[in-house]
């Protein structure tokens, strides 16, 4: 973004998951619209104010929030910076103790709360903007919120603790942005929540995913909608239909299970158990037909023996989900899991566990892939790097999952789809060459 000389730079830091990055983009909508100059994410050195948006989901996450804070208020220190500032899911759950233990930050609000932090910058909240937002991810795809907290009782999570309880965007909301991002140039929307299905519960009294899904597919410009981040208890069987029938959806769903073992999923309160986990996956992948599922797993909750981590590798084993992450559960203090539990496995184990899950992933990983060498599949450019150009398939979500590196002998456009002619795998990643338009 192009400075001017009269204006004031802010940088504003991201930290934690894509629901953070659109609280940002909300925030630069703001900032500019109050005569502010803002960059992202960088280390523009005439940039003395910073705003920090932190993440406070699991300890990993609160401890890099902190860390970056601590980095910044010594950049204050030295003269390097004028002001921090700090926003988001970790002053929003401590903000009193971070206030106490880092008073020499400027002012600390959580989430939700843009009217107050722009009253500290001396800046005016315009509520006529909300909504609005600065993309910073590449032109061609972009994130987009269709709810914001949760009405899950998972036990080991604090998202409900700090985000709050669902509310649903209502339809017409979302197809107003949907169009204002196409008119951007936006080609990918990737919806995100909490949890997908819940939408509409509270504002149409019904699972109303399906419904919106189908007037979102209706936006001329949309070539792609990814949904990420859908519950498995309860999935709602028209948006199986609704993903199968449509072109512009995806064949691409972000379910995370967590776990198999019906001991440790009772002690999640995930509200399924393994028998009912099996059968969604078969009705997916045989109702939505090249279905490429994601999944994340939580090992170490309290109550995981070696036999239920067993059985959560032969999960991963017998399912062979196209994509998969896998995390070490966190105690995270007021959490049912928290109160309830002792928190018995060792992170030694947990981390040995972790290795395990993705030893097996890689393995799956890298066969799917090569069963893809031959293959002719469209992609998406994302960024050019030395002389290959990096892209994704309608399989891949930016940041989390496959790329493709390809070479061609033409010049290849950012945001433009192209047939690609798969050379060589690895586990995580494809090779190709683009073919000519």
């Amino acid at each position: 973004m192009k400075t001017q000389p009269n204006k004031q730079l802010v940088n504003v830091i991201t930290l934690g998951c894509s629901k953070n990055l659109v609280d940002s983009e909300q925030l630069m909508a703001q900032l500019e619209a109050n005569d502010y100059d803002v960059v992202f994410d960088s280390e523009n050195p005439e940039a003395r104010t910073v705003i920090i948006n932190t993440c406070g989901f699991i300890n990993d996450a609160k401890e890099e929030s902190i860390n970056v804070i601590l980095e910044q208020i010594r950049a204050k220190k030295n003269g390097l910076i004028d002001r921090v500032f700090v926003m988001g899911c970790l002053s929003e759950r401590y903000k009193d103790q971070l206030t106490q233990e880092i008073p020499e930050a400027d002012g600390m609000v959580g989430v939700d709360s843009l009217p107050a932090l722009m009253s500290m910058l001396g800046a005016r909240y315009r509520k006529e903007l909300a909504g609005e937002r600065l993309i910073t991810t590449p032109s061609h795809y972009a994130y987009m919120k269709i709810s914001e907290g949760c009405d899950r009782k998972c036990a080991f999570c604090a998202i409900p603790l700090i985000r709050g309880p669902h509310i649903s965007r209502p339809v017409e909301e979302i197809l107003k942005e949907a169009r204002s991002l196409v008119a951007r140039g936006v080609k990918e929307v990737i919806l995100i929540a909490q949890d997908l299905t819940y939408y509409g519960r509270d504002i149409y009294q019904k699972q109303a995913l399906a419904d919106m899904l189908e007037r979102l597919a209706a936006v001329d410009g949309l070539d792609w909608i990814r949904l990420h981040y859908a519950y498995p208890a309860s999935f709602p069987r028209d948006v199986i239909r609704v993903i199968r029938d449509h072109k512009n959806i995806c064949n691409y769903l972000d379910i995370p299970f967590q776990h198999i073992s019906d001991k440790v999923l009772k002690a999640m309160r995930r509200g399924i158990d393994g028998l009912r986990t099996y059968e969604l996956i078969d009705r997916l992948r045989y109702e939505i037909p090249g279905l490429t599922l994601r999944t994340t797993l939580m090992v170490g909750h309290p109550g995981e023996d070696e036999k239920a981590y067993d059985e959560l590798l032969t999960f991963v084993e017998q399912v062979r989900f196209e994509r998969l992450g896998v995390f070490a559960y966190s105690e995270e203090e007021k959490t049912y899991s928290a109160q309830r539990y002792s928190d018995a496995v060792s992170q030694e184990t947990k981390s040995e566990r972790v290795a395990g899950v993705m030893e097996v992933q890689e393995k799956i990983s890298l066969e799917n892939n090569l069963k893809k060498v031959g293959n002719v599949c469209k992609a998406i450019i994302d960024s050019k790097e030395g002389n290959h150009y990096i892209g994704r398939t309608e399989s891949d979500s930016p940041e989390v999952d496959n790329e493709v590196i390809i070479s061609s002998n033409h010049s290849l456009n950012t945001g433009e789809f192209y047939d690609v002619t798969i050379k060589d795998a690895e586990a995580f990643d494809l090779f190709g060459r683009a073919l000519k338009k």
